[in-house]
């Protein structure tokens, strides 16, 4: 079966939701399950899409801009939505353009 949703939508979703549940809520490990569930659906998509090393390499990604927006917040003291928002754009883009264009 063949679904025309983008990657990028469960990656953006996962990022930028993940971390509005987890600050709205107070509760982190609601934030965890939504960037958990954006990154399975995503990771679902690469591998029907283009097999399991691109699957492999975004997942990486994905988790890295995850922890790229702790450091951009926490490290480097950037807005916290700024970080998000940041690597929930570049991370999606990524995702587009290797996964994504010419398949949906």
């Amino acid at each position: 079966m063949q679904t025309r949703l983008p990657s990028a939508v469960p990656v953006a979703v996962g990022l930028a939701a993940g971390f509005g549940i987890a600050q709205g809520t107070g509760v982190r490990a609601l934030g965890g399950i939504v960037f958990a569930a954006g990154g399975l659906a995503a990771g679902w998509l690469w591998y029907r899409r283009r097999g399991l090393a691109v699957a492999a390499g975004l997942a990486v990604a994905y988790v890295a801009a995850f922890v790229l927006a702790h450091v951009l917040a926490i490290g480097v003291g950037w807005p916290a939505w700024l970080a998000v928002g940041l690597v929930t754009v570049l991370a999606a883009a990524l995702s587009w353009v290797v996964a994504d264009r010419g398949s949906v």
